[in-house]
């Protein structure tokens, strides 16, 4: 290939009918770059002359069109000729220019020839290989005046194929040949990692571009890097949307439950929209984009047989970094859905890595602090990601619900039996992370009970565990502890399903939290921390609904779940008139659990139906409509019998 010699071009000496052949370009090159290879107060006018020429010939900010794409082509191919010549200390400009250079905007012959000339000069030793993996990096990003609709279009979508499928494999050829380019390339993901404020289609597009490595050979030297620092960014995102500032706008306004667990309703966006819960939110929409291009990765992962290596890096992911965040509101919707795509794999192995972590005893390796309130908040937390997983997950069998609840349930009976000799004293702080457990197991028993009771053998096992032994306890008496509105659920399933032997105490509150729910939450608030509430973005909820167990859709033990029909006695359910000390418990020992008859009264002294008299005083109001977000945060009046409680998202005024 050649090119045509322009008017003050660098030496063309020897060129035939205005014609420059590859050798003489390569030629010319070679006297150029030795020209200024002096101090510059030596160097001829017109060596200078050509030298910047050149330079302006490899300008990454001048607009090209055909015949000058050709002659940066001829020039890229004699400087990958001539690299052995480049050097800091003269040729700085050009290697300012090289090491500038964006290749969106050149077509695929001159983006072959840069690649080409970068992957020659990152082998050179000791000379350029951290400026070449820059570069090469630096180019997953788009340039800056992309902006939607734009980055939507077919041509736009081929071209950052294209573009990230060739940088690949200039990364993949370094890496090959350069076997200090590995260590070198960790350092500088770390370091050019997105920040929160950059324009939201740049991040998307760098991020994408950095997971393909991970698809690539590169992602066996670069281990868990990738992923990890594509957690911290989601992370960084996901802490900086301000859910309090909303709340703090309806802190006096009513409050009523509604579940919007309809898969098949289209408006359920919009309603959130309207109410402006992530609407001008620019974090949540960078994040909604990242979480869009990380699950697409998963599922690419999954397709091409390497889902397990990559979820075992993400779950030490969610280990180091995730479970210590207690503020994520979205991040962790990543390994949900990593398990969606493999249940009897990765969803086995997150189960079980949780209730490890909370059955556990050993100090935490990651805590450098010395106080073991750390690790007894990691255990807390990891329960309660637990509960909350077991129940929302629709790929979790029930036969795997079970077994974690047997073990869940023997750990706290072993906990009871060591309190046996102590003062019969409530100590929610203390005793709190038995209080997280008896929290879980009836927490994943709301959602679960009627599908565990379905199975005969699952439900024999479950009817044997000591659940009365535990939540009866005469010292620990986790039911006045935990969540109230959790508790009177859990009683109400339990008491429909047969599930105690014997009379239970009865405890009616109705509040949505306690005075003890709040001592053994800490300030933390870990009782109310249900991290897999209904998902609140847009763009990624295909990947998270299909998946998804909202409340609505449970099949409790006290209701024919036929469609959306319910029992019509439970609709004539009220609240009954109850005596001064309702806050505390009743024991009926004259109900026979096996009389139909018997169970209708504790069964209606469990209803949860909200009234005007039992609502928090907040919410005096009835007149006017609450515009409180959809499924955000838990409310503070109790439920209605099928809207229950479940769900700090689940909520909406």
């Amino acid at each position: 290939m050649g090119v045509e010699p322009q008017g003050n071009g660098f030496s063309v000496d020897g060129a035939e009918e205005g014609f420059i052949s590859d050798s003489e370009a390569f030629a010319s090159v070679i006297n150029v770059l030795d020209g200024v290879r002096m101090a510059p107060s030596l160097v001829a006018q017109v060596d200078k002359e050509q030298y910047y020429y050149l330079v302006s010939v490899v300008n990454p900010g001048r607009k090209i069109g055909p015949v000058d794409e050709a002659l940066t082509v001829t020039a890229l191919k004699a400087l990958t000729r001539a690299v052995f010549k480049i050097d800091i200390m003269y040729h700085g400009a050009l290697l300012n220019n090289i090491f500038l250079t964006s290749i969106w905007d050149y077509d695929l012959e001159t983006r072959n020839a840069f690649l080409e000339l970068i992957t020659t000069m990152a082998t050179l030793p000791d000379k350029f290989l951290e400026n070449c993996l820059h570069v090469l990096l630096c180019n997953f990003r788009p340039p800056n005046w992309l902006k939607a609709p734009f980055c939507h279009s077919k041509r736009w979508l081929m071209r950052k194929k294209e573009v990230h499928s060739e940088l690949h494999l200039a990364l993949h050829c370094i890496t090959t040949l350069v076997p200090l380019a590995p260590v070198r390339l960790k350092c500088l993901i770390e370091k050019l990692m997105s920040r929160v404020t950059e324009d939201k289609y740049i991040m998307v597009t760098y991020v994408e571009g950095l997971l393909g490595l991970e698809k690539n050979e590169i992602g066996k030297f670069l281990g868990s890097t990738v992923m990890a620092k594509v957690v911290d960014l989601l992370t960084d995102l996901d802490v900086n949307i301000p859910w309090e500032d909303i709340l703090q706008e309806e802190q006096n306004k009513s409050v009523f439950v509604i579940e919007l667990g309809d898969s098949n309703q289209d408006d359920e966006h919009s309603s959130i929209k309207q109410n402006g819960v992530l609407k001008c939110n620019v974090f949540a929409d960078k994040l909604d984009g990242l979480m869009v291009v990380v699950c697409d990765h998963l599922k690419s992962c999954a397709d091409t047989g390497c889902l397990l290596e990559g979820f075992d890096r993400l779950s030490e992911i969610f280990r180091r970094a995730v479970l210590k965040l207690h503020k994520s509101k979205f991040t962790q919707f990543l390994i949900f859905y990593a398990c969606s795509l493999d249940p009897d794999t990765c969803g086995l192995k997150f189960a079980i890595l949780l209730t490890d972590i909370f059955v556990s005893k050993d100090e935490d390796p990651d805590s450098r602090h010395p106080s073991s309130s750390l690790l007894e908040f990691d255990r807390m937390k990891a329960v309660a990601y637990l509960a909350s997983y077991l129940s929302r997950a629709k790929f979790i069998s029930s036969s795997l619900v079970t077994s974690i609840l047997q073990r869940l349930v023997d750990w706290c009976f072993e906990y009871c039996q060591l309190q046996e000799s102590r003062e019969k004293m409530i100590s929610p702080q203390a005793d709190r992370i038995f209080y997280s457990g008896c929290q879980a197991v009836m927490y994943i028993l709301c959602f679960r009970l009627r599908s565990i009771s379905d199975v005969p053998h699952l439900k024999q096992l479950l009817f044997h565990l000591p659940l009365d032994s535990i939540l009866c306890h005469p010292t620990l008496d986790p039911l006045k502890v935990c969540l109230p509105l959790i508790v009177q659920e859990f009683l109400r399933q339990a008491s429909a399903a047969r599930l105690f032997k014997k009379p239970m105490p009865y405890f009616y509150d109705d509040s949505f939290e306690s005075e003890f729910s709040k001592a053994f939450g800490g300030i933390e608030r870990l009782d109310m921390f249900f991290p897999f509430d209904p998902y609140l973005l847009k763009e990624s909820d295909r990947f998270m609904r299909p998946n998804f167990e909202f409340w609505d859709n449970v099949r409790t033990t006290y209701s024919n779940f036929d469609g959306d029909e319910v029992d019509d006695e439970l609709e004539d359910l009220d609240v009954p008139n109850f005596p001064d000390d309702a806050g505390g418990y009743e024991v009926h020992n004259d109900i026979d659990f096996d009389n139909e008859d018997d169970i209708e009264l504790p069964m209606s002294k469990m209803s949860i139906t909200p009234k005007p008299s039992f609502l928090h005083p907040i919410a005096t109001n009835f007149s006017q409509p609450s515009l409180m977000p959809a499924r955000i945060r838990p409310s503070q009046s109790p439920p209605s019998p099928r809207q229950g409680i479940l769900s700090r998202r689940e909520w909406r005024g």
